[in-house]
C-alpha cells in the first residue's frame, strides 16, 4: 500500500529536509516515527527538499508499506512520536502510480519578509529582515521579469544538482502587509536557493540599487556572480504543492498570523 502524508514543520531546528549523517533533519525524524508506527523501516519521498532553516506548511511525501493502518495512525501515532516543531497534518492511502515529488504539477513557496528598522523578534526565525526603506511597485515590475519558461541559471547555488536550469515560472506575487512584504512564487519546479537567490534581488530592486531591468539582464547572463547574495532561509516556507485535478488530497489549514494581511 503506497500512503501519502501531509506534513507542517518549523525548520529552524533542523539541518533541512533530506536525510543526514546527524540524524537531526525533518526527513530522519519523520522516517524514525512512522517506522514505530509500520513496525518497519519507512522511506519517505517527497515532493520537495527544504534546506536548513526554511519551513513548509504544505509538504508532501510517500511511502510504501505492506502493513495495514488506519490513516489515523499515520497521523496521530506518528506525531506523538516527532518532535513539537513537525507535525503531520493528514494522511491518506494513494494509488501506486501516485508520487509526491514527479506527480506535482507546480510547488508555491512564500517567502515573509519584515521591512522594518528594528529586526523582529518573536518572528525572529520565522521571517526574513531588512532594515531599509522598500518600494513595493519597482519589485512588482522587477517580478513580472521572472515569468514564462526560462534558463535560471543566475538564481542556482554552486551546490545545486539539478539537471536543467531550465523552469517555468506560472506566477509571481510581491504584497506589502503592514511592515511585511510576502513574496509569492509558483513553478513547475525550483533549483537549489532559487527562491532565496530571487527575495535577494527583489531587495535589490527594491531598495533602489538597480531599476527593476536589472532583474532582467541577470535573468539573461545566467551568471550568478551578478546576482544578489543569497538571503537568509528564515523567511522561506513550502507553502503549497499542487497536483492537478486528477489527484485529490487533503488541504492544508493556511498559517495566517505568519502573513498578517493588516
Amino acid at each position: 500500500m503506497r500512503v501519502a502524508l501531509g506534513i507542517a514543520y518549523d525548520g529552524t531546528r533542523f539541518e533541512g529536509w533530506q536525510s543526514q549523517p546527524s540524524g537531526n533533519t525533518v526527513q530522519d525524524h519523520v522516517e524514525r516515527a512512522l517506522a514505530g508506527i509500520a513496525g518497519h523501516p519507512v522511506r519517505v519521498t517527497a515532493a520537495g527538499r527544504t534546506d536548513a532553516g526554511v519551513h513548509a506548511m504544505a509538504q508532501v511525501v510517500h511511502f510504501d508499506t505492506a502493513i495495514t493502518r488506519p490513516d489515523s495512525a499515520w497521523v496521530r501515532g506518528a506525531n506523538a512520536a516527532l518532535p513539537e516543531a513537525i507535525a503531520i497534518q493528514w494522511g491518506v492511502a494513494v494509488g501506486d502510480d501516485f508520487h509526491a515529488r514527479f506527480s506535482a504539477v507546480s510547488r508555491t513557496y512564500r517567502y515573509l519578509l519584515h521591512n522594518h528598522s528594528v529586526r523582529p523578534a518573536v518572528l525572529a526565525r520565522r521571517s526574513g529582515w531588512y532594515h531599509g526603506v522598500l518600494d513595493l511597485e519597482t519589485m512588482q515590475a522587477a517580478a513580472k521579469l521572472l515569468l514564462g519558461t526560462r534558463d535560471f541559471s543566475a538564481f542556482r547555488s554552486s551546490q545545486c544538482q539539478a539537471k536543467s536550469p531550465v523552469r517555468s515560472m506560472l506566477s509571481v506575487d510581491v504584497a506589502r502587509q503592514g511592515k511585511y512584504f510576502v513574496f509569492t512564487f509558483t513553478a513547475n519546479a525550483f533549483l537549489h536557493h532559487m527562491v532565496r537567490n530571487l527575495v535577494g534581488c527583489l531587495v535589490y530592486v527594491g531598495k533602489g540599487k538597480f531599476p527593476p531591468e536589472w532583474l532582467g539582464l541577470v535573468l539573461e547572463g545566467r551568471d550568478r556572480a551578478i546576482c544578489a547574495p543569497t538571503f537568509a532561509p528564515d523567511g522561506l516556507y513550502l507553502s503549497d504543492v499542487d497536483y492537478g485535478h486528477g489527484i485529490s488530497l487533503p488541504g492544508f489549514d493556511p498559517v495566517l498570523p505568519l502573513f498578517p494581511s493588516k
